[in-house]
């Protein structure tokens, strides 16, 4: 995989912020996928006005915190998820986006996403989503192939996959569709062929995931008493480099481990994740990061769908968590994001999060040691990882933890 030139960074990023974006979290599905730990739950009714007044509510409460804590922001992004946002009223989807667009000023460009499932139920209702403002859709397709998508769980058929993404393209400026491979037994040759129909379909974007056991799913269940055996580490990798190999090649390189786009159609939501910028939260469970008078806060909503509905109509709101974190809270999750990325983290984000230039924030020969190892590359623009560091992130980000200066030290140092 070629990496960026030497020099070349976040473009138009300064000290400050870039955006702030805007997540709403729609907790409803229709039934629980096996491997899936969101906070998704199935509901027999919804009461769809309660929870539009609701999340309305919520959302003013972040929008009045946000102006008196740092006056207005500029809004970069919507971003609905869950769960399956595709299942909520279009009303209340029009109503948010039109309460978020009067609160915070925002440009023509605003990106606004909704994930959704290809039923033909929620297809159905692409039209009223285009309507109310949605210019993006992500489809959580996840397979197409058929005794794939009955082990994973899901309620569409491979056609109906296809048919989906025929009628977002029909229905949105812009759209994404997911996938998840290194499936139990999965060869490297079925991941080809799979790969190379999605392919087909000529997508601006594709999320190629692999599939983890995560605890407290049936999935973490069925391993644990020995019905599940997850693909082999090795055979995982294989696919893994030759997936990025292949989209690099038909132009559409990973910008993010898992996510490849188009140049200029990458996920602008998600970058504000990557590079961590500003992000407010709202809907059961939903988290953010928001910088409110010099501190940045960690905040998170109750997760429990009843128990936040009945918070947002008592108080206005039901934040459980409202924390500041501090430079090495801070420095941890940039590094954690910002290195997922092609591009990296900029010098500016370092002295914004943490106080100091990079080479001041690590004891030793920590940098050069990584440098040297071909993980990580370092120049005028930042720090980011190569891909051969991208492959192996989480040894990068576990020797960087144990190089790490204490805050005041770092503060101190020459760069």
């Amino acid at each position: 995989m070629a990496e960026p030139p030497p020099g070349r960074g976040p473009e138009g990023r300064g000290e400050g912020q870039s955006g702030l974006g805007l997540y709403v979290h729609w907790p409803f599905c229709l039934s629980k996928c096996p491997y899936c730990d969101f906070n998704s739950h199935v509901r027999e009714t919804i009461e769809q006005a309660r929870w539009r007044a609701a999340l309305l509510r919520e959302l003013e409460h972040w929008a009045a915190a946000c102006e008196s804590g740092a006056g207005p922001r500029r809004l970069a992004s919507i971003f609905f998820g869950g769960g399956t946002p595709s299942l909520m009223d279009p009303g209340t989807v029009a109503a948010l986006i039109d309460r978020a667009r009067a609160l915070w000023p925002h440009g023509p460009d605003l990106e606004i996403t909704l994930e959704a499932n290809p039923t033909s139920v929620e297809a159905g209702r692409f039209a009223a989503l285009a309507e109310a403002g949605v210019n993006r859709v992500s489809l959580g397709v996840q397979s197409l192939d058929e005794t794939a998508l009955r082990f994973l769980g899901r309620r569409h058929s491979a056609a109906e996959a296809l048919a989906a993404v025929a009628l977002a393209r029909r229905s949105f400026p812009r759209f994404s569709f997911d996938l998840i491979y290194a499936r139990p037994g999965q060869s490297a040759e079925a991941w080809r062929d799979e790969l190379g129909r999605a392919l087909d379909e000529g997508p601006e974007h594709l999320s190629l995931y692999q599939l983890t056991i995560e605890e407290n799913t049936p999935f973490h269940g069925a391993w644990r008493r020995g019905e599940l055996q997850p693909l082999d580490e090795e055979a995982a990798a294989d696919l893994f480099d030759e997936t990025q190999q292949r989209l690099e090649a038909v132009g559409l390189p990973a910008y993010e481990i898992s996510n490849h786009a188009r140049p200029g159609a990458e996920c602008r939501h998600n970058q504000l994740y990557w590079r961590y910028d500003d992000y407010l939260g709202v809907g059961p469970g939903a988290h953010g990061r928001l910088t409110l008078d010099g501190r940045k806060l960690a905040t998170r909503q109750h997760r429990a769908p009843e128990a936040w509905l009945a918070a947002v109509e008592a108080e206005g709101h039901a934040t459980r968590t409202r924390q500041p974190l501090d430079p090495v809270q801070r420095l941890d999750e940039l590094l954690v994001m910002g290195l997922r990325t092609r591009e990296g983290i900029a010098r500016a984000a370092f002295r914004r999060e943490a106080g100091a230039e990079p080479e001041a924030l690590f004891s030793g020969r920590t940098l050069e040691q990584l440098q040297e190892a071909g993980y990580l590359a370092l120049d005028a623009a930042g720090l980011r990882a190569t891909a051969e560091g991208r492959r192996r992130l989480d040894a990068v980000l576990r020797h960087l933890a144990a190089g790490q200066r204490p805050a005041a030290e770092a503060a101190k140092a020459p760069a």
